[in-house]
């Protein structure tokens, strides 16, 4: 008898530990959902255009960079590039929109994210005079500049972002990154190698070509001292938490078609589970449908999205078909 209690005991206590670490699971917390703008860098165009011999953007690499640590940190869900590329388009938004925070906040709402990072390049190279967002100029520091060999050379990364909410269009966070580096007898692009990461007005600064010279080291500190201040905000953000559910409207190949879309909350790059009803429960007095009974499909990945529709490609399973339907993955 003691020993039928004590298994009794010990199923009900296995239950209650399952259902607690099921739920906790399940709960598992939003992540605050942004995009991230190429960063403005009008104020050092010329600095940076004496330094490479070119006009580089140097605001898309930068902002390739801060994407590129922020997903590896995974506090932000970051919304994929060419999902912004595609808005930005269709907006006809120009690279002087770059820091505007009404501007962003409309380009927001549109990619249906929580929050949008703008931000500038404050110095860049020699520069010694920072700048404020949307400010003027600097003054050279006397030091030396692209392919020209000096005693020493002194490299120095200013930038600074702001997380703007897309529905106010307030400022909820500021960050800042700076970092420095010199090394003697050798000029910004030289000491690492030959530099070729660039070219058609691009930069790959994720490259070792780039990183291993000094303006290379002095934008990685910069942008590693932003990633953690941009991570640090990451709490004043608002998430919005939508239950989407739609129907496969239809089926034509590798894509899948659903009957809801923007308005319904669905997002580029959200994730679905796809389900198929198998039997209906009705109330045998009413006859209302009580309960749906279903086996799941597989999971889908929203990759075009009007305000009615959604084009979504398989993620996992197979055999989708029209009349399935669809509701978002629990969290």
């Amino acid at each position: 008898m003691n020993l039928s209690k004590t298994l009794l005991s010990i199923s009900l206590l296995t239950a209650v530990i399952c259902g607690v670490f099921q739920t906790t699971a399940y709960a598992a917390p939003h992540k605050p959902r942004i995009a991230v703008m190429d960063f403005e860098y009008g104020t050092v165009r010329t600095y940076s255009a004496a330094i490479f011999g070119s006009d580089i953007d140097i605001g898309k690499g930068i902002c390739d960079l801060l994407v590129n640590d922020l997903v590896k940190d995974g506090t932000y869900s970051i919304i994929e590039r060419k999902a912004l590329d595609k808005i930005l388009a269709e907006q006809n938004f120009s690279n002087s929109d770059r820091a505007d925070a009404t501007s962003a906040a409309k380009i927001g709402k549109l990619l249906g994210v929580d929050a949008i990072l703008v931000g500038s390049i404050t110095q860049f190279g020699s520069e010694t005079k920072k700048t404020n967002l949307g400010g003027g100029g600097g003054t050279w520091g006397g030091y030396g500049i692209g392919g020209i060999g000096h005693s020493k050379s002194k490299s120095t990364v200013g930038i600074s972002a702001r997380l703007i909410s897309v529905d106010t269009g307030e400022i909820l966070a500021v960050a800042e990154g700076k970092g420095e580096s010199s090394r003697s007898s050798t000029s910004l692009l030289g000491g690492g190698g030959s530099w070729r990461g660039f070219g058609g007005g691009n930069a790959d600064f994720g490259s070792s070509d780039f990183q291993n010279t000094i303006i290379g080291e002095s934008t990685k500190i910069a942008v590693d001292q932003l990633t953690l201040n941009v991570v640090a905000g990451a709490p004043k953000i608002a998430t919005h938490t939508v239950t989407v559910d739609g129907l496969v409207a239809a089926v034509d190949g590798g894509q899948i078609i659903l009957n809801v879309g923007g308005k319904a909350g669905v997002k580029v790059g959200d994730q679905l589970e796809v389900v198929r009803v198998t039997k209906e429960i009705k109330d045998p007095t009413t006859g209302n449908v009580i309960r749906r009974l279903t086996t799941t499909v597989g999971v889908i990945k929203a990759t075009d999205v009007d305000d009615a529709s959604a084009v979504c490609s398989p993620v996992s399973g197979s055999g989708f078909q029209s009349g399935d339907r669809v509701k978002t993955v629990a969290q």
